[in-house]
């Protein structure tokens, strides 16, 4: 059984993507990829059920798999 939202759950996507983008501006490809790792654990560490996100990394394992 799924326990992990795929759906559309943010109420501003657009708004979102802006403001990560903005988070980026002006870092290096490392600074940029520490942002990303630390980014990931904290929403990871929100989120809490270790099942759900299992479920996240193979979904986004999958994604990866079908882009390349």
């Amino acid at each position: 059984m799924t326990k992990l939202n795929t759906k559309n759950n943010i109420s501003k996507p657009d708004d979102f993507y802006a403001d990560l983008l903005a988070a980026h501006e002006g870092l290096s490809k490392a600074q940029s990829d520490a942002f990303n790792a630390r980014l990931i654990l904290l929403l990871a560490n929100h989120v809490g059920d270790q099942d759900i996100l299992s479920e996240a990394l193979q979904a986004a394992k999958l994604e990866q798999n079908q882009a390349g």
